[in-house]
């Protein structure tokens, strides 16, 4: 069932059960959040989603507060904006929030929040404990000298890919998140999948492999399939066109996967750009190999083909389809295979 409320002066519609927070979005209405994300839902932690909401005697977090009948709502009054500036500055504030090295430099939604705010520098610091990058895991880094304890990546971890292996741990000024029983997480039982890296508003948890190959805003974004399996997971090559290499992959967040990946699709990339991939075709000629045309190695195909078949019958000859490869090029396999040579004998990696 639908209903209406005012919006900053204007009346929008919204359906039942959907929060305030969604309804803005939905109507182009710029509200900040660093523990809310759509796939984890509501949350009510950094409290930086706060508005006005008439009649309210308190400012309400836009995230947790369902959208009412005749509700009226304003998102950027000044009261609203100075709450925020605070939030923004306890979280700068506490641990080390340094842009100029962070490797979430412009895609960091608490460094979009301060710039949002007019928040140039903390309004004041305060001294933390000494804390010790974990370097443990062979994909993920953990810089928790930067987790703001969102809670996003307990909750993606928990409840989106279900692993578990994400909790929080201690209480006040020691909350941290934690791997299992707080082990180091190489040491854990997290697959690395790498949702927990893709959900981090912050630069809390990157991925390893990206380290000092380029900032986010310097990489240019190239949406495509991920060629490891037939389900055809959707991800986002960050490439850095000077040295022509994939520096990271995220998951978009469209069918079929909705952001998740496995650890081959989001971590196993450097293939196109190994110094030992194959770029031409090649024949062996007097036990060495040699680079050839394709046209001199289709013939030779078709020749070799042909007579081993026309000498010890179809059944001698097999395919293998991929992965790695369109639909199309796996029925064309299939189709030759069949319709050409003659034989059942086709099969594909991913067939188990």
């Amino acid at each position: 069932m639908a209903g209406q409320l005012t919006l900053d002066g204007r009346t929008v519609t919204f359906n039942e059960g959907q929060t305030l927070l969604e309804v803005a979005r939905e109507n182009n209405v710029k509200i900040p959040s660093l523990c809310y994300h759509r796939k984890t839902g509501p949350a009510g932690r950094c409290r930086l989603c706060v508005v006005e909401v008439e009649g309210q005697r308190t400012l309400v977090t836009a995230c947790t507060v369902a959208a009412q009948e005749g509700q009226v709502v304003r998102t950027d009054t000044e009261r609203v904006r100075e709450a925020r500036r605070m939030i923004v500055n306890l979280l700068l504030s506490n641990g080390e929030h340094n842009c100029l090295s962070c490797e979430q430099n412009g895609a960091c939604e608490l460094q979009d929040a301060a710039y949002d705010l007019g928040i140039e520098a903390p309004a004041f610091l305060i001294s933390g404990p000494e804390i010790e990058l974990d370097t443990s895991s062979e994909m993920v880094t953990v810089d928790r000298r930067k987790c703001i304890v969102c809670g996003r990546c307990v909750a993606a971890c928990n409840n989106v890919v279900v692993n578990e292996v994400l909790g929080m741990g201690e209480r006040s000024f020691d909350s941290h998140i934690m791997f299992d029983i707080d082990r180091p997480m190489g040491q854990s039982t997290c697959v690395q999948c790498g949702e927990c890296v893709q959900i981090c508003p912050v630069g809390a948890l990157i991925d390893k492999k990206a380290v000092g190959k380029g900032r986010a805003k310097d990489l240019e974004k190239v949406n495509s399939t991920c060629p490891y399996c037939g389900v055809g997971c959707q991800v986002t090559l960050h490439v850095d066109r000077a040295a022509n290499r994939i520096v990271r992959v995220t998951g978009r967040e469209v069918e079929p996967n909705d952001g998740m990946l496995c650890v081959k699709g989001r971590y196993g990339f450097e293939f196109p750009s190994s110094e030992n991939r194959l770029t031409r075709p090649m024949i062996r000629k007097n036990g060495e190999l040699e680079p050839v045309s394709w046209d001199e190695c289709l013939d030779y195909m078709a020749d070799r083909i042909g007579s081993i078949v026309k000498e010890h019958g179809p059944d001698v000859f097999s395919a293998f389809g991929s992965g790695r490869i369109t639909n199309e090029n796996n029925y064309a396999i299939s189709k030759f295979t069949r319709a050409v040579i003659k034989t059942n004998n086709v099969d594909h990696c991913a067939r188990t």
